[in-house]
């Protein structure tokens, strides 16, 4: 059987609907055929109890029968009877079955063949009998006197033949019925079968389901999310992209969470980065060719690495602070032994003891403030990179942190946050006035941070696009990799259920909030 259907899904699935749709019309037909015979029948026997009642019950019926000559007066109506009935025969009858009129005017006078009991006793009766015409559908109904004795019977037939003759000529319509419906089913089929083939590229049934097999265990072993989009809707996704996205509240979980920007957007997208859900999620996204509301979208986590790059950026330049120290210690220890070898010790000295209480009194403020040392070694580093950009950095004096907030808060999440604000308040501060302003409060319950700036800040808007797509404000917003921190900062704080907020107060503020809300005096401008 299977070398008998083509190979092709298109070509199976419609070779099956062209076997069904001609068992169905042929079986319609053959139906339709035999049911036209039994109207004809049904139709027949219906005519002639008619014909043979309404002669039966005529009183000049009853009245001939008595008569010395029956055949002279009831011949002559039976034929006129018969010829606008189109029966075949009427025969009117003794109740002996001698016969007083019949279509062949030679058998008058001649026995009725066929069953005479049941009219003889008040029955009509309907029967098929072969009699002299040949085999026909006859009624026979008594003829009553109107005393009600049973002088006769009437007998009106129609022969098979004849019968035959009337339901066959109905075939040719019958059979042009069924043509014309096996034409257009056949015509509707070559078209869902050129279809099919479109969509499914002549491949067969096994190539399909192999096919569907293979790119379904494909789809689940990528370990980086994969969307297929059509007409902006997901209409396939692999469990990282259902895992790394999550679904819409009010929509159950076939329909994904997107970024606006995936669905709303056309043409590529190459490596965006994006916060969604507390992730900081690296999207890519490729047209599929011929089809411009298709894509395909592919998703990786690169919040990890994009915090263990911040954090190694902090170090990499707290390093090179410590070298810059070690080099302008260098200069001081060359300076100090020169000083002692000219003879001035005492000013020696003092050049010694200052640098170094300033630096320990810097260090004792930074320890009391912060109980945390990695947080404390960051602001230490902070504050020497912006004195060489020519920018003051303080702590502020209401800042105190104690060493429980480990709870909220561990110290990489910590210095991503802090790291991030300070450098992007650097990268923002005023040229003409430069200065940031740091505020840290935080305890088990709660952590407060605030850095302000001297820049100009940022509208609500901006503020929301640099937290969801990584925006920077350098550049009007198309420098290529910035802007990443406050995306960074917003994936901790949606994390911890926290919240972040940017206000233009005595210059631009960001505050970030994790726990109970935490009230700290304010602040100004150094």
């Amino acid at each position: 059987m299977g070398k008998l259907l083509p190979r092709s899904l298109a070509g199976q699935a419609v070779a099956l609907q062209v076997a069904v749709v001609a068992v169905i019309v042929i079986g319609g037909s053959v139906l339709a055929v035999i049911d036209s015979r039994i109207d004809e029948e049904r139709a027949a026997r219906d005519q002639v109890t008619a014909v043979a009642v309404a002669l039966a019950d005529a009183p000049s019926v009853a009245a001939a029968l008595e008569a010395p000559d029956p055949t002279a007066a009831l011949q002559p109506v039976t034929e006129q009877v018969r010829a606008a009935t189109g029966i075949a025969f009427i025969t009117i009858m003794s109740t002996d079955g001698t016969r007083f009129t019949h279509t062949t005017p030679a058998l008058i006078g001649q026995k009725y063949i066929g069953a005479t009991a049941q009219a003889l006793r008040g029955e009509v009766y309907t029967e098929e009998e072969t009699g002299t015409l040949g085999p026909s559908i006859r009624t026979i109904a008594p003829v009553r006197a109107p005393d009600g004795r049973i002088v006769g019977m009437v007998a009106a037939g129609i022969t098979i033949e004849k019968l035959t003759e009337a339901w066959m000529g109905q075939l040719p319509l019958i059979l042009t019925v069924a043509v014309a419906s096996l034409v257009v089913a056949f015509g509707g089929l070559w078209l869902i079968r050129r279809r099919l083939r479109a969509q499914t590229g002549g491949l067969a049934p096994a190539e399909l389901r192999l096919m569907y097999e293979h790119h379904d265990a494909v789809l689940h072993a990528i370990r980086e999310g994969l969307i297929v989009l059509d007409d902006g809707r997901a209409v396939l996704a692999n469990d990282e992209a259902r895992r790394l996205l999550g679904s819409v509240a009010d929509a159950g979980e076939n329909q994904l969470d997107m970024p606006g920007f995936l669905i709303d957007g056309v043409g590529s997208l190459d490596d965006v980065l994006t916060a969604h859900r507390g992730r900081v999620l690296m999207m890519s996204r490729s047209p599929v060719p011929g089809r411009e509301d298709g894509a395909v979208v592919t998703i990786r986590d690169r919040s990890e690495v994009l915090e263990a790059l911040g954090e190694l950026d902090t170090m990499t330049r707290f390093a090179e602070t410590l070298r810059s120290r070690a080099h302008e210690s260098a200069n001081r220890l060359h300076t100090i032994i020169t000083l002692i070898e000219m003879g001035r010790a005492d000013e020696a000295a003092r050049s010694a003891t200052t640098e170094l209480e300033l630096s320990q009194q810097l260090i004792d403020h930074m320890t009391d403030a912060v109980a945390e040392p990695t947080l404390a070694a960051l602001l230490l580093g902070k504050i020497a990179q912006a004195s060489e950009r020519g920018i003051t950095l303080t702590l502020t004096e209401d800042s105190h942190l104690t060493d429980r907030t480990a709870g909220l808060l561990q110290p990489s999440e910590m210095i991503t946050v802090v790291g991030n604000l300070i450098d992007n308040a650097l990268d923002a501060a005023d040229p003409d006035d430069p200065w940031v302003e740091v505020t840290i409060v935080g305890d088990a319950a709660s952590l407060e941070v605030t850095v302000a700036d001297s820049g100009p800040g940022m509208d609500p808007d901006v503020f929301t696009k640099a937290q969801e797509r990584g925006y920077s404000t350098k550049n009007g917003g198309d420098e290529a990799g910035r802007g990443l921190g406050l995306a960074l900062v917003a994936q901790v704080v949606a994390r911890h259920h926290g919240t972040l907020r940017a206000e233009n107060t005595y210059g631009s503020v960001v505050t970030t909030r994790l726990g109970r809300a935490v009230n700290t005096g304010s602040t100004g401008a150094p």
